[in-house]
């Protein structure tokens, strides 16, 4: 299912949203861990996510806004289900809670396995502009609810 087959679906069940904008992205910058985190929203196990906040200032984009929409997709951009932000938050990488890493659902969901994985992530990313991950670094922590799945994924 492509993006807009899953916003029509979307907006004919939910008539008072078709005027909304909405995204479209996937989670991380390989295969494998696009399709594994979307999978995981898919089935209820991924209800957050974060980014670095100097990302956004880097590429001069607004922070995500709670009621707002995204379609999430695999990594060959296929339409896995629509989220609605419930809930934004920054604060240093280092004070990241065990609740919020439970909440994005990835490995063994403990802070040591999310605080692993997000350094290296997050530093991966910096590195392209010639910047270094720092503990203190500021997160954009998201948690979103999914609010329509890809019929033939339900």
């Amino acid at each position: 299912m492509n993006v807009q087959e899953i916003w029509n679906e979307y907006i004919n069940k939910y008539n008072e949203e078709k005027n909304k904008t909405y995204e479209s992205w996937h989670f991380a910058s390989d295969e494998k861990n696009a399709n594994e985190l979307a999978e995981l929203v898919v089935k209820g196990e991924k209800t957050a996510t974060a980014s670095g906040l100097c990302f956004y200032e880097i590429e001069n984009e607004e922070l995500p806004k709670v009621g707002s929409l995204s379609i999430v997709l695999d990594w060959d951009g296929n339409a896995k289900c629509i989220i609605k932000i419930a809930k934004v938050y920054t604060t240093p990488f280092n004070e990241v809670t065990e609740g919020h890493a439970f909440k994005e659902g990835e490995g063994d969901r403990t802070l040591a396995y999310w605080k692993l994985v997000h350094e290296r992530f997050f530093s991966e990313g910096l590195n392209i502009y010639g910047k270094y991950f720092d503990e203190s670094m500021m997160v954009v922590c998201e948690e979103f609810e999914v609010v329509w799945k890809n019929d033939s994924i339900r």
